[in-house]
C-alpha cells in the first residue's frame, strides 16, 4: 500500500462496521450516503482488499474488516481523548471529562453527584458512558471509571471508596396486596424480579435465595434499572442497592435485616490523567460523593 489512508476514510469504515449499513453510517457522520460509499470504495482500493459484502441483513464485514476494526476503534478512542484534552485551558478546571459507570449507577446514583460537581466547576462538560461492559482506561475509552471490582494494571490508580449493600425491595402497594414476608422461606409465595442470562447475577440469586423462591421469578431481565423499574411498577420483589431503595418513598425494604451481598466501590483513573486539573477535580469530587453513598 503506497497511498496514505486518511482518518476520514477510516472513520467512515468504523461507522459502517458498527452500524451495519451505509445509510446509518451516513446519518452518524452527517454526510450523504454516496459520500460514505465513495470513502469505503477508496479505502478498499488503497488497502487492496474487500471490506464488506452485501447480504439481505445489510453489509457484512469480511475477515479483513474484522481484523481492522479493533485498530479503527482504538484510533477513535484516541481521537475522542484528543478532543477532550484540547477542550480545556491549561491549569483550568474546564473542558470535557468522560466517566464510565454501570447502567444502574449512571441512571440512579451518578446524576445528583454530577449536578453538584457542575455547581462547583461550571466549566466542565461531562460524558457518561453507562454500560455494564468493561471500559479500558488504558486505551482512553474514558477518563474515569466507577467499578465494583478491583482495578488491574500498573498504569491505573484505584481508590476503594467503600461498599454498597444489596437488599430486597417492593412497592408498598404490592406488599399491601400480597402481604409482607416475615422470613426468607416466605418468598416462595411471592412474585420475584430477577436476572435473565447474567451468570454472575444468577449465581447471586441462587446463593442468597431458597430453592422454592427461585421458581417464583415472574419477570427476568439483566438490566438492573429495568429490575428497579419493575419493582416500582408493583410487579414484585427485586434486588436493589439499599441506598437507592431506601430513598424511594414508594419502595419498602423486604426482610430489612437481610443483606444479599456487598459490592465494593472503586474509583479508577489512568495515572497520567490525574495530573490534569479537570480529571483531578472530578476524581476528588466523586471520591467524596461515592464514599458517602455507600454509608447508610
Amino acid at each position: 500500500m503506497s497511498e496514505p489512508v486518511s482518518w476520514d476514510d477510516q472513520h467512515a469504515f468504523l461507522l459502517v462496521f458498527e452500524h451495519g449499513s451505509l445509510s446509518a453510517a451516513a446519518r452518524a457522520l452527517g454526510q450523504a450516503q454516496p459520500t460514505v460509499r465513495a470513502r469505503i470504495e477508496a479505502l478498499e482500493r488503497k488497502l487492496g482488499t474487500v471490506l464488506f459484502t452485501r447480504s439481505s441483513q445489510g453489509l457484512l464485514p469480511t475477515k479483513a474488516a474484522r481484523a481492522l476494526h479493533v485498530h479503527a476503534r482504538a484510533m477513535a478512542h484516541a481521537s475522542e481523548a484528543f478532543v477532550r484534552a484540547a477542550s480545556s485551558s491549561e491549569g483550568a478546571v474546564s473542558g470535557t471529562v468522560r466517566i464510565a459507570v454501570s447502567e444502574f449507577m449512571g441512571q440512579e446514583v451518578l446524576p445528583p453527584m454530577l449536578a453538584r460537581l457542575r455547581l462547583r466547576h461550571p466549566g466542565l462538560a461531562l460524558e457518561v458512558a453507562a454500560s455494564n461492559a468493561p471500559t479500558d482506561l488504558t486505551r482512553q475509552e474514558a477518563d474515569l471509571a466507577l467499578r465494583t471490582y478491583r482495578p488491574g494494571g500498573e498504569a491505573l490508580v484505584g481508590r476503594k471508596l467503600g461498599e454498597v449493600a444489596l437488599g430486597l425491595f417492593a412497592h408498598r402497594d404490592y406488599l399491601a396486596a400480597r402481604g409482607v414476608p416475615g422470613e426468607l422461606a416466605d418468598l416462595a409465595a411471592h412474585d420475584l424480579i430477577g436476572p435473565d442470562r447474567s451468570a454472575s447475577d444468577r449465581r447471586l440469586a441462587e446463593a442468597a435465595l431458597p430453592a422454592p423462591a427461585l421458581a417464583r421469578f415472574v419477570l427476568r431481565t439483566d438490566s438492573h434499572p429495568g429490575q428497579l423499574a419493575a419493582a416500582r411498577a408493583g410487579l414484585g420483589i427485586a434486588v436493589v442497592q439499599r441506598p437507592v431503595g431506601l430513598a424511594d418513598p414508594d419502595l419498602r425494604p423486604v426482610l430489612p435485616d437481610l443483606v444479599l451481598a456487598r459490592l465494593p466501590l472503586w474509583l479508577v483513573a489512568h495515572r497520567d490523567l490525574l495530573a490534569v486539573p479537570r480529571v483531578r477535580a472530578c476524581f476528588d469530587h466523586l471520591a467524596r460523593e461515592v464514599a458517602g453513598y455507600g454509608r447508610e
